[in-house]
């Protein structure tokens, strides 16, 4: 190939007899249309020589005394940290004349659309990338054959930039590397296109300016720096001058009445006391979920029959109940321990105390004897203790002897809750609001369930953690399988 090359360029300087010619060999693959060498270098005589299926392709071209130099045009920085853009549409082809600044294509990147300006005045001859491909910063995407001659491209570079200056498009000093600040038109939804340098979009974002509210003074619409620094002067609102006449009305700080101090008594006082006792006692929780759909329906049959008899009925006499008939099977957390612990006293009768939240603070009277009251009795008695606990009627009989205590927060709301035992009693328990949520029946189907969740509280000096959790889950039976209370019960 070199001795070819060789003496073809000899034989075209003859034939020429001195004009200045530029020669060159291109490779063309028989297998793809994309040129792998240099551009054309002669176009007047065309011989196509094919050797093991490629073709070489020559031509003569006949110059002035000046050719034109082929320039190539790498890819600019688009964007901070941007490598690589999808070239979306091509706004020249190849023999296309561009003028410095016309726009050559349209690339996205992943943070932004931009469009390509051409950095020379000049022709396209090739274009390095089809619609979709991926381009690299840094790396060829066209050649232009530029309309200068050789001694004066330095000069010509000297001049655009110069020109670049003066019309806000900022160019490389090397003219066959990337323009790290070509300016791009950035295109949004419903928006015109902006035409602006990546600094002034930089300078944009950190002012917060939009720059579609901005009418640029460079060619062709350019937005320059000066252009955002002007538009956020007039954003700035001039300082009011107040009339000196008009007499300035200004209100007056909060007068403070200073902090409130008040003793602590009645209920409030009872109160402090029992959780001093009780923050002295190691205390084990345990907490588990019941399923209420049964005894939902118990109750709904029930209430038909409570309002006839006049009395409100909620879930409380069944649950309460519930636990007087677990408590037989479990006693010793129906049961009092002295303040040293030295002695536990197992108490016959089932005091169960119930927490209401009054006006006068939290108070805990307790329905007695319940292992021998009907579910009817326990609503009657429920009722009566918390018309009198709202009124502040409650007398010391009502308050005093509970054996076991329950904590109905959710009527309140919340679901888990850690209760404190009550000293002297060993056990506690708290309720929450009861849940519509998905559970998976006996098939592996999802159901639609109404669960409570309970936590208990147990003295943990005389109670172990499998005592309360056996004695949960004979409570949760009963809870989910109301006809085992009622057989129970007889």
């Amino acid at each position: 190939l070199y001795y070819i090359v060789k003496m073809f360029s000899k034989w075209s300087w003859r034939v020429f007899q001195g004009k200045k010619c530029l020669w060159n060999l291109r490779y063309l693959s028989s297998t793809s249309p994309r040129l792998t060498g240099s551009t054309v270098l002669f176009n007047n005589n065309n011989t196509h020589l094919a050797t093991n299926n490629r073709k070489w392709s020559r031509s003569i071209t006949c110059t002035k005394s000046v050719y034109s130099p082929i320039i190539t045009f790498n890819l600019p920085d688009v964007g901070e940290a941007i490598m690589t853009v999808i070239v979306k549409e091509w706004l020249v082809k190849p023999g296309d004349v561009v003028s410095l600044g016309d726009p050559v294509c349209e690339v996205q990147s992943d943070k932004s659309a931009a469009t390509i300006y051409s950095p020379y005045d000049g022709i396209v001859r090739d274009l390095m990338y089809e619609v979709d491909d991926v381009a690299k910063k840094d790396e060829p995407l066209l050649t232009l054959e530029v309309t200068e001659d050789e001694e004066s491209l330095n000069e010509s570079s000297t001049n655009i930039k110069e020109k670049s200056d003066q019309s806000g498009i900022p160019l490389s000093d090397n003219v066959t590397t990337s323009l790290s600040n070509s300016v791009t038109e950035i295109q949004q939804p419903d928006s015109k296109k902006v035409l602006a340098t990546p600094a002034v979009r930089k300078m944009a974002v950190e002012n917060e300016v939009d720059l579609n509210n901005i009418t640029g003074s460079g060619e062709g619409g350019r937005i320059l720096k000066e252009d955002i620094l002007k538009y956020i002067e007039s954003l700035k609102v001039p300082p009011v001058i107040m009339d000196p006449s008009i007499p300035v009305v200004t209100s007056a700080p909060p007068i403070s009445t200073g902090d409130r101090v008040e003793p602590i008594k009645g209920y409030k006082m009872i109160m402090v006391q029992t959780m001093n006792r009780s923050g002295q006692i190691p205390q084990f929780g345990y907490c588990d979920e019941v399923e209420m759909s049964e005894l939902i329906e118990t109750r709904y049959q029930l209430n038909h029959i409570m309002k006839e008899r006049g009395v409100r009925f909620s879930y409380m006499p069944l649950l309460i109940k519930a636990i007087s008939l677990a408590l037989r099977e479990f006693p010793i957390l129906n049961a009092h321990v002295n303040h040293e612990c030295t002695t536990i006293t197992y108490k016959t009768d089932h005091n169960i105390g119930v927490a209401i939240d009054t006006p006068q603070g939290l108070v805990v009277p307790n329905i007695k004897q319940i292992q021998y009251k009907s579910v009817f009795d326990i609503a009657v008695e429920l009722n009566r203790i918390h018309d009198l606990g709202l009124n502040g009627q409650l007398t010391p009989s009502d308050i005093v002897n509970g054996t076991f205590t329950l904590s109905n927060i959710g009527a309140v709301g919340g679901t888990y809750t850690r209760p404190l035992v009550l000293p002297p009693e060993v056990c506690i328990g708290a309720f929450a609001k009861i849940q519509t949520v998905p559970r998976f029946d006996s098939k592996g189907n999802i159901k639609k369930h109404q669960v409570m969740y309970v936590s208990w509280s147990a003295d943990h000096r005389v109670i172990d953690g499998a005592t309360v959790a056996r004695f949960s889950n004979l409570w949760k039976s009963y809870i989910e399988n109301p006809g085992i209370m009622i057989v129970d019960m007889m």
